[in-house]
C-alpha cells in the first residue's frame, strides 16, 4: 500500500556513492546481468534500507562460504532506473576493470548504461556512459581528470588555452564531475522528489540464488 503513493527520496552523493542507471524502458535486463535473484517489490526507502544493509555469508552445496548482498533498482524516474548496491559484491577487488565491466555488461543486456562513483574522502570522481557492451565516454579524477571517448553533446569543454599552439581551441577533455554529470545524462539522486515522474514500483534482489530475502537478519522500514 506505500508503494501506491510513496514520494521517493534518495541519497545525495556527500562523502561517498556509487549508483547506475539505465533507460526504464530496458531495465529488466538489469537482474540477468547482475546476476540477481529473488526480485520482489519494495518501497524506495526500505529497498535502499536493504541495499546498503550488510551481507551474509552463506555456505554452499559442496561446503564453499558465499557472501551475498542485496540490490535495489529504484521505480522509473523520469525515465530511467537507478540501480543501488554492494560495490564489493557487483564490482568486486579491482574497481576501476570492476566498473568497466559491469557497466559494458549491463549495457549489452539494456543496450545503455551509466555508472557513476564518488568519494570525496579519497578524492575520487568517477563516471562512465556504456553502449551495447562498449564504454563510449569516460570521466576519472584521481587528483588530474582523465578523459575518455569523445565528448557528449551537452559537455562543456575545456580550452587548450595561451601557449599551446591553438589559443582557446576547444580540446576533448570536458568538465563536468558525476555530481553535474548524472543530471545530463538521467537523474540526479539528490533531485528525486515531488517534482519527479514515477512509473511503477522499486525491486529488492538477492545476489545469489537460493538464498532468498529472510537469510538477511533485520526488519526493513517502510
Amino acid at each position: 500500500m506505500k508503494i501506491t503513493d510513496e514520494t521517493p527520496r534518495l541519497p545525495g552523493t556527500a562523502l561517498s556513492a556509487w549508483w547506475m542507471a539505465v533507460p526504464g524502458a530496458t531495465y529488466e535486463g538489469v537482474f540477468p546481468a547482475l546476476g540477481l535473484h529473488d526480485a520482489r517489490p519494495v518501497t524506495t526507502a526500505g529497498g535502499l534500507h536493504a541495499s546498503e544493509g550488510q551481507e551474509i555469508g552463506v555456505v554452499g552445496p559442496v561446503g564453499e562460504e558465499t557472501v551475498v548482498g542485496r540490490v535495489f533498482v529504484t521505480p522509473e524516474l523520469d525515465g530511467w532506473r537507478l540501480v543501488f548496491g554492494s560495490s564489493d559484491r557487483l564490482i568486486g577487488d579491482d574497481p576501476w576493470d570492476g566498473m568497466t565491466d559491469v557497466v559494458e555488461r549491463v549495457s549489452s543486456h539494456c543496450g545503455h548504461a551509466q555508472l557513476f562513483f564518488l568519494d570525496d574522502a579519497g578524492g575520487s570522481d568517477v563516471w562512465f556512459v556504456a553502449e551495447n557492451g562498449r564504454v563510449i565516454r569516460r570521466f576519472a579524477a584521481d587528483g588530474d581528470p582523465e578523459w575518455e571517448g569523445d565528448p557528449l553533446p551537452w559537455e562543456t569543454l575545456a580550452t587548450d588555452g595561451p601557449g599551446s599552439g591553438d589559443d582557446d581551441a576547444p580540446s576533448d577533455v570536458g568538465t563536468a564531475g558525476a555530481r553535474e554529470a548524472c543530471a545530463h545524462l538521467s537523474v540526479d539522486p539528490g533531485a528525486v522528489g515531488p517534482g519527479t515522474r514515477v512509473v511503477g514500483h522499486g525491486w529488492l534482489a538477492v545476489t545469489a540464488p537460493d538464498v532468498g530475502h529472510g537469510a538477511f537478519p533485520g526488519t526493513i522500514p517502510l
